[in-house]
């Protein structure tokens, strides 16, 4: 037989810490789900970073190929066409869908630097929608097979 105020002790500890569990799990279901956006939005980050600097590197491409002609058969020298050139930049950020700005870098360079905005999949659950990356590159006009003058 069992002595009654043992039985009521242990029933007192046991109501105390019912629901203690509960509160447990739900803190650690929080911080489960913020590392998860972290690594699932995070790496889709990097890549939307790699995207923005691969767009801003062929976009500069583009605008350093245009090559003033007349100067280069006139004196055989090699400039960029600057109006040209930044069209060209412009032409193919607007043909791959992208806005940026595009600048030339004194007459044998073009700038280009592109902003890439996409949506989060898991930290648009805590409030955080979007997430911008930018790119940056510059490309030079260079001329010979294995650099300037060669």
């Amino acid at each position: 037989m069992r002595h009654p105020r043992a039985s009521r002790a242990s029933r007192a500890v046991g109501e105390r810490d019912r629901g203690s569990l509960t509160l447990m799990l739900a803190v650690l279901m929080v911080a489960l789900l913020a590392l998860a956006g972290l690594v699932i939005d995070g790496g889709r980050k990097l890549n939307q970073s790699a995207s923005a600097y691969a767009i801003a590197q062929e976009a500069a491409r583009a605008g350093a190929g245009m090559v003033d002609r007349s100067a280069a058969y006139r004196s055989g020298t090699f400039q960029v066409d600057q109006g040209q050139a930044l069209a060209a930049a412009r032409a193919y950020l607007a043909s791959a869908g992208y806005s940026g700005s595009v600048s030339t870098d004194g007459t044998q360079n073009i700038r280009v630097t592109v902003t890439v905005t996409g949506q989060t999949l898991v930290l648009s659950l805590i409030g955080i929608d979007t997430m911008t990356s930018t790119g940056s590159a510059i490309a030079s006009l260079v001329t010979g097979v294995t650099g300037p003058g060669t």
